[in-house]
Order: C-alpha cells, then structure tokens, then sequence
C-alpha cells in the first residue's frame, strides 16, 4: 500500500517534492537529503501532511 506524501525543507519550510512511500513498511516519517531551490543547497526535506 503506497501512499502519496509531500517533503518539505526544514530551513525554508517550502514544500517541494511530491513522492510515494510504502506505509506498511515505513510508518514513521521520512527524512531525505535534497536540493532546496528556493535555499539553493542541499537541506534535509521531511515529510509532511
């Protein structure tokens, strides 16, 4: 069971990508290392609601 979720960066708090997880096997939230580029760099992106 796949389920949409949207990243957001944690120094500019902008949402910027849109992806898939698999809840069944990952229930907590997601934590990825992507490019910002509203910051520019590369920051940590968590997921949100």
């Amino acid at each position: 069971m796949r389920e949409k979720i949207t990243l957001e960066c944690v120094e500019c708090h902008q949402r910027n990508y849109d992806t898939t997880k698999n809840k069944h096997l990952h229930p907590d939230r997601v934590e990825h290392k992507k490019y910002c580029r509203f910051c520019q760099k590369h920051t940590t992106h968590k997921e949100t609601k």
